[in-house]
């Protein structure tokens, strides 16, 4: 198939999707703002770079027709914009087509909220695809509740490579416990939380030793640093910064526990919940919509109330005092990420419904 792929070419979200189809053999095209360029290197070389002129948020206006120019000569199979909002935005103006408009989270959770004209436009871009994607069945109904948006939308996982993301083949003992997670340090990510929950959770164990590593970067650095100190956990807890994409495996296989205390339904699919579950790490996350999805509580790992640091450390403790049971949902949670989440049988999925959709 020829593929119009247009989002933004700088998402690692992005960049696994078009490089998984031109892997495939597809003739790849990724249209972005300039502002959204890709400074990895990490695009596949058989994908097409584009770049419209125009940046900032007048961008998915002004850029409308020259995306217009472009495809008619490019003439794709299909299109697939990635983002309701800004993108869908974009690709509605140019009235591009067979258009599949993928909704990835905030663009449906947070966006139509700041103002009715917000939610029209959305809306507006839904109605005006040829095909809605979503990568959960929570966002789909949310979707739906939100605009009225009664036609089929189809399920499009995003999930992970299960031969990167995979367990520790020789675990070494170890009689701290460790406890960790990789995530943005912002706000809506409820690191704070975590770091009580886990002040809380020494105070259980007592002389138990017991670890907490946090990698990512964010505008919560310099106050997690703060309530470190004034909790007193200095050498128990580490900020880890960044970490590269590829070093993420190995990072997670390190931890008996991967915590996820966000705060925001906006967290639509949580694939770092399945990046730990496919490493075989029992998963401990907070009730927001993306993670009663992907984690079976109970089986793959424990859901708790989002906010209740009493409650994450709990679910720890558990997890600390019993190794056998570590392991159990260690096991099903890598069996559910198989079964589910392999990327390469997501983007089977994907497939199917671009050819579905250049039938119809």
């Amino acid at each position: 198939m020829k593929i119009a792929f247009v989002s933004a070419a700088r998402s690692s979200h992005t960049v696994k999707w078009v490089n998984a189809l031109a892997r495939r053999g597809h003739t790849v095209r990724l249209y972005s703002l300039p502002d959204h360029k890709n400074t990895l290197g990490n695009l596949h070389p058989q994908v097409e770079v584009c770049y419209l002129e125009k940046g900032g948020f007048l961008g998915y206006f002004r850029n409308a027709r020259q995306l217009a120019r472009q495809m008619a000569v490019f003439q794709p199979d299909v299109v697939n914009s990635h983002y309701a909002s800004g993108y869908g935005t974009l690709t509605r103006l140019a009235k591009v087509h067979p258009l599949v408009l993928s909704v990835w989270g905030s663009d449906v959770y947070d966006f139509p909220h700041k103002s009715p004209l917000h939610k029209k436009l959305v809306r507006d871009n839904l109605f005006g695809a040829d095909a809605v994607a979503s990568t959960s069945e929570v966002m789909a109904r949310r979707v739906r509740q939100t605009f009225g948006y009664a036609k089929e939308i189809f399920i499009t996982p995003f999930g992970v490579d299960c031969t990167l993301f995979s367990p520790v083949k020789e675990p070494v003992p170890c009689d701290t416990f460790r406890v960790g997670t990789v995530k943005a340090l912002e706000e809506k990510y409820g690191m704070d939380i975590l770091i009580r929950a886990f002040a809380l959770l020494c105070e259980k164990l007592g002389d138990r030793p017991a670890s907490l590593v946090i990698y990512g970067k964010g505008s919560q650095w310099e106050p997690l640093e703060s309530q470190i100190a004034s909790l007193g956990l200095a050498g128990k807890v580490m900020l880890g910064g960044a970490v590269p994409n590829e070093e993420v495996p190995d990072k997670i296989r390190q931890m008996d526990a991967f915590c996820l205390p966000s705060v925001l339904d906006s967290e639509s699919f949580g694939v770092s919940a399945v990046e730990a579950m496919a490493c075989g790490v029992p998963v401990v996350a907070s009730d927001v919509d993306g993670f009663t999805e992907t984690v079976e509580d109970g089986v793959t790992g424990f859901l708790v109330p989002r906010r209740d640091p009493a409650a994450m450390a709990s679910r720890l403790y558990a997890l600390a005092g019993d190794p056998a049971l570590c392991q159990k949902l260690g096991q099903a949670g890598r069996e559910r990420a198989l079964r589910l989440y392999d990327f390469e049988k997501n983007v089977d999925t994907m497939e199917q419904l671009y050819q579905k959709v250049i039938q119809k």
